[in-house]
């Protein structure tokens, strides 16, 4: 070897060395960071959290729009921008502050508007130091997820309930029913002290909002010839290009659903947890379009893609539940199984005549109630007994407030169109989008 190689071989071994010899003090004496450090990570992950739920709501219009018909399109656009403001006024007024104020381990919170942090101030704790995030964005944070639940019987009712009446029944779904059910485990109540495990939602929001549609279609009907003569007869949607438009966006939103419900981002292993639960989500809706794929294919010898883009979000809504633990087989696999109840969930509604416009129930009750059981498969924490009573009086709860309150609303107001304005669509009868040609052209109309 000559002697510039010498010389050059011995630095770089001196400068590995001591490379190898600082990272190993910086290893041994790096400080943890400080508490507003974490304050402002841990703040940032809600907000980034909250506005990729938010994009949920995109999602739900465009999935919806384009599963519907034509003559009904305005009024799901109409639909979702109304509840999503509906669920952001109603969960400041009580809904916060009755999940998460006041619960401790017993069943209801506290019935007040929520006060957020001073201007320019920290949030603090009890002993006055700081909090782990700011206030206001734990609350936009937990909003927009009380919005997707209302967006989910929106999908379910569509084309022939009447605006007004949905929008009455969305105040007190997230003004009321779903922070109460909420505060029973993400508010420290009484599941939470059982051991109750739902980690994103996949019964406190996806279940939930699949029980108050599937009571809802119960008692509002079927569409106008969905059954009739012993058949049941196909309302293909608007588009296809918007349902998939919309599953995409729905998926995307999920990673802030599922991801920002660490609720902290201020270390190194919350950041590490946060990578994981990313890579779980995506791989269980992988899991979920390549079995509604593969099952669709076998039954009905051609692959639908309706059922693959529900399959998608059954697979979603089935690891929301337990993110975390899964192994990366394991997600596909949960995910997998919440693909297959699509597929055989929406005949099943079919031959019980209940109908469902976008697939909404199998994919959000149903493949909830999956996700939230299989929790102890991964998590030592969960058990399935626990589950199953989680479940159950979260569902119980649900179903029958939201059948009183809608069969409240049937007598009184009505929630059915007529069957003229059905015909024509809610769009001319309700939106009144061919009646102001207009308002298409941006011009005023009076």
């Amino acid at each position: 070897m000559k002697l510039y190689q010498k010389i050059t071989l011995a630095g770089i071994l001196g400068l590995a060395a001591v490379a190898g010899a600082d990272a190993a003090y910086a290893q041994d004496a790096a400080p943890a960071v400080s508490p507003e450090t974490a304050y402002i990570f841990n703040t940032l992950l809600f907000l980034i959290g909250g506005f990729l739920v938010m994009f949920m709501a995109a999602g739900f219009a465009m999935l919806e729009a384009g599963l519907v018909r034509s003559k009904n399109v305005s009024m799901q656009c109409l639909k979702n921008i109304a509840l999503y403001s509906v669920a952001g006024i109603m969960f400041w007024v009580c809904g916060y502050s009755l999940m998460y104020t006041g619960v401790d381990g017993g069943y209801i919170g506290t019935f007040a508007p929520y006060s957020f942090d001073e201007v320019g101030k920290f949030a603090t704790g009890d002993g006055g130091e700081i909090a782990g995030y700011s206030t206001a964005s734990d609350w936009y944070f937990q909003m927009v997820f009380v919005a997707a639940t209302a967006s989910i019987v929106s999908g379910t009712l569509a084309e022939r309930i009447k605006l007004w009446p949905f929008l009455l029944f969305t105040v007190f779904l997230t003004g009321v029913f779903y922070p109460i059910t909420g505060a029973w485990k993400w508010g420290g109540g009484w599941l939470n002290e059982m051991g109750f495990q739902d980690f994103a939602g996949s019964t406190i929001v996806h279940s939930v909002g699949g029980w108050a549609a599937l009571a809802g279609a119960l008692i509002l009907g079927a569409r106008l010839g969905k059954y009739e003569g012993g058949k049941v007869h196909p309302m293909p949607g608007s588009s296809i290009p918007l349902a998939t438009l919309g599953t995409f966006i729905l998926w995307l939103g999920w990673f802030g659903f599922n991801g920002a419900s660490q609720l902290a981002w201020g270390t190194a292993a919350d950041v590490t947890s946060v990578s994981n639960i990313f890579a779980n989500t995506n791989l269980a809706a992988t899991g979920g379009v390549i079995a509604a794929m593969v099952l669709t294919q076998i039954i009905y010898k051609k692959v639908d893609v309706t059922m693959a883009l529900n399959g998608a979000l059954a697979g979603l809504v089935s690891i929301t539940a337990e993110p975390l633990q899964p192994s990366p087989l394991l997600a596909i696999a949960i995910g997998a199984v919440g693909g297959v109840i699509v597929v055989l969930a929406v005949p099943l509604l079919d031959k019980l005549k209940i109908d469902d416009v976008v697939g909404a129930i199998p994919v959000h009750l149903m493949a909830g109630i999956w996700g939230t059981l299989a929790v102890p498969l991964s998590n030592s924490d969960a058990s399935f007994g626990t589950q199953i009573v989680g479940i159950a009086a979260i569902g119980a709860f649900t179903f029958i407030a939201s059948a009183i309150l809608w069969t409240i609303l049937k007598v009184t107001v009505g929630i059915r169109v007529t069957k003229e304005e059905e015909m024509m669509g809610l769009d001319k009868a309700e939106v009144g989008v061919e009646a102001y040609p207009e308002f298409a052209r941006g011009g005023s109309s009076i």
